[in-house]
């Protein structure tokens, strides 16, 4: 008699649960077709394609700016736009000017005692002239000394002149020295392109030594930018030269841009024992819009889909009670739990879902209870998900919840005792 209460007893409560809980109210949405990117993340920084950092190589204090190109009374600044051999600023150019004068001084005084040595040369070789007439007559009408004497002062008078042509080159060397000392208290642009950092204010000494001091920093082209962006270790592999790459900026948060991958750098660096490679992105600024050292969120387009079927993840994801599905297929959808969750010590079983697995499960409402549909895998970005199965269309709608909170349950918690393991 108590076996047949407790037997009933549990019946009752089957069946109270069995009855209760497939009456609920089920969140659906509709298939719809359409594009599908999968992507990787990552953060990067937008640098100029080349820059030019302008120095001095002369000490001196800074006396003035140059013109504006673009707009002739304006100081050279931020922003100003610079043809090659544009002045940017001039030192203070006094003492090289007097160095210059200097060394002019010092050739022109060169030269006049090369036309002095010459002289001497002239006077020494007229008189070994008439001392070798002399020693050629009979009689030797001069002494042996006095000829070697006369011949000693023309070799020096030789050897003088070539000290004195030597000094002038010395002294030409110095003015050109002194001279191009001069040119660089005028400091200029090596390229054209855009001021980005003016680091000097008039007044300010600029001090040269063994490292030439910042004064400028020039971006060469700003039509044409590079995203470093770094991309972990794990994603590597799906990166690739000429890859497509759509970015968006804080400063457009509306708007998305595109550029390529044109660079992948095998400099890797660790932090906290994460590796990450420096992936360089290039971008096309014809536009101007875009500017120097914007933060860049991009996605690395991995693969594409165009025009296929599309469900919520959430749709592959939920999963019903036992109790709701429409029975003839319970017994298999059972089975399909079990291999989903093995037993304590036990491995899942081949063909249970994984994430690289292509098969999944979706329902469809079916009067109070849900009908499986078994489908194809394809690509996802994380958001929505590629499937393909029969019966599939356009429009379908599939289930990806239920509103009372029990039916949100595990599934294998309320199986019945006779098919628990």
């Amino acid at each position: 008699m108590m076996g047949l209460l407790w037997g009933g007893g549990a019946f009752g409560v089957w069946y109270w649960t069995d009855t209760h809980t497939q009456r609920v109210s089920y969140r659906t949405v509709a298939i719809r077709r359409g594009d599908l990117r999968s992507t990787i993340n990552a953060t990067g920084t937008i640098e100029p394609e080349e820059v030019v950092d302008v120095g001095a190589q002369v000490a001196g204090r800074i006396e003035s700016f140059g013109t504006d190109p673009r707009a002739p009374g304006k100081p050279v600044s931020y922003g100003t736009h610079v043809e090659k051999g544009t002045v940017l600023a001039r030192l203070d150019s006094a003492l090289f000017q007097a160095r210059v004068d200097q060394a002019r001084g010092s050739l022109a005084k060169a030269e006049a005692d090369i036309e002095q040595a010459r002289a001497k040369l002239r006077q020494a070789e007229r008189a070994l002239e008439r001392a070798k007439k002399l020693k050629a007559r009979p009689t030797a009408a001069i002494a042996t000394q006095d000829y070697e004497v006369a011949l000693a002062d023309f070799e020096s008078a030789k050897a003088a002149l070539a000290i004195s042509q030597s000094a002038v080159i010395v002294a030409q060397a110095d003015l050109e020295a002194a001279t191009v000392n001069l040119g660089y208290t005028t400091i200029r642009s090596p390229v054209k392109g855009v001021v980005l950092d003016r680091r000097i204010n008039i007044g300010q000494t600029v001090v040269a030594s063994l490292n030439a001091p910042s004064l400028f920093l020039l971006a060469k082209d700003l039509s044409r930018l590079e995203i470093w962006s770094s991309v972990n270790e794990t994603d590597i592999g799906s990166i690739h030269e000429g890859q497509k790459v759509h970015f968006t900026v804080s400063a457009f948060p509306r708007e998305t841009f595109e550029g390529k991958v044109a660079q992948v750098r095998l400099n890797a660096s660790m932090s906290q024992n994460v590796v990450t490679y420096t992936v360089v992105v290039a971008v096309d600024n014809s536009g101007g819009r875009l500017l120097p050292y914007l933060t860049a969120r991009l996605q690395f387009e991995v693969e594409a889909r165009q025009g296929v079927l599309l469900v919520p993840n959430a749709a592959l994801r939920w999963q019903p009670r036992v109790q709701n599905v429409v029975p003839e297929a319970r017994p298999d959808y059972t089975a399909w739990l079990r291999r989903r969750t093995p037993a304590k010590g036990e491995t899942a079983q081949p063909g249970s879902p994984s994430g690289d697995e292509p098969a999944g499960l979706l329902w469809i409402k079916h009067g109070d209870f849900v009908r499986p549909v078994r489908v194809t895998i394809g690509l996802s970005d994380g958001v929505a998900t590629e499937v393909a199965g029969d019966g599939l269309h356009e429009g379908t709608e599939v289930v990806v919840g239920a509103n009372r909170v029990e039916a949100d349950a595990d599934a294998l918690s309320i199986l019945p005792h006779t098919w628990s393991r």
